[in-house]
């Protein structure tokens, strides 16, 4: 009789447990890979602007002449589109707005990566060409970390902050420049523009692999991954680095640093 109830009573527990966690990933959905995660973290935080005359698209996916892009978040109002990159990152990050690559530190290991206000650009010149009826349209780039990063020393003109501080940096641009039905038409274009579907997403994935390949193997040959000029030796104030050999029209550079990273790869 007693092993009957324990076993009644452990039934039950394990209904609840099972319910309670149904319940919890219908309202917070679980996300594979940390990106993803730190993407779904922005997006809650955006969905309260709904309700504030805001229209907010997260995780947009659109073709253009160059391709997919791919954008976190969009966010249309009549103060203009606010474009917004999310980077889920831990360790102290360092940056500044016209290199290449940031660097992410933990104690004595480093690693480099894209740099973001260059990534979320191309995000808003995707828009443009998508919206390019619209001349007038204000555009305001965003980058947002997540996670336990900490910035340090980031040399920025585009806000590159903590997601707490988001809705704060949104809301300070008070300057009209959308009316109420402007809003709507950018918002049905931009819905109407929108790639949908698992297949187009998995190949935007691979397309993405292939271009950071072919990036690094030209970087690795000394070869511009802009213009396809020579990578050379130039001096500046903070020692050597490689510059393409068509400066001033192409002004792409490359660190000592992550060209011995790249010939270890």
């Amino acid at each position: 009789m007693e092993f009957f109830v324990t076993a009644v009573v452990a039934v039950i527990l394990i209904g609840a447990i099972v319910k309670a966690l149904a319940v919890s990933s219908h309202a917070f959905p679980i996300f594979g890979s940390k990106g993803e995660r730190g993407e779904a973290s922005v997006a809650r935080r955006l969905e309260e602007m709904q309700n504030q005359g805001f229209r907010v698209f997260n995780d947009v996916l659109l073709r253009t002449e160059r391709g997919t892009r791919q954008i976190d978040h969009v966010v249309v109002s009549t103060h203009g589109i606010f474009v917004i990159e999310t980077k889920d990152y831990s360790g102290w990050i360092f940056g500044s707005e016209n290199s290449e690559y940031w660097m992410q530190t933990f104690y004595k290991r480093k690693n480099q990566f894209r740099n973001p206000i260059k990534q979320n650009w191309a995000h808003v010149y995707a828009l443009k060409e998508i919206l390019s009826d619209y001349k007038q349209i204000a555009y305001f780039p965003i980058v947002v970390f997540t996670g336990s990063a900490v910035l340090q020393n980031i040399q920025s003109t585009v806000p590159v902050i903590y997601s707490r501080h988001l809705m704060d940096t949104i809301q300070v641009e008070e300057r009209p420049n959308l009316s109420l039905e402007q809003v709507g038409h950018i918002s049905a274009r931009l819905e109407e523009a929108a790639i949908q579907g698992r297949g187009e997403k998995i190949a935007h994935v691979d397309m993405l692999r292939t271009q950071i390949h072919e990036r690094k193997l030209k970087e690795q040959s000394l070869i511009c991954p802009r213009c396809n000029g020579d990578l050379i030796v130039r001096h500046g104030r903070y020692g050597e680095f490689y510059g393409c050999s068509n400066y001033p029209k192409c002004r792409y550079t490359l660190s000592f640093r992550r060209r011995r990273i790249l010939s270890l790869m």
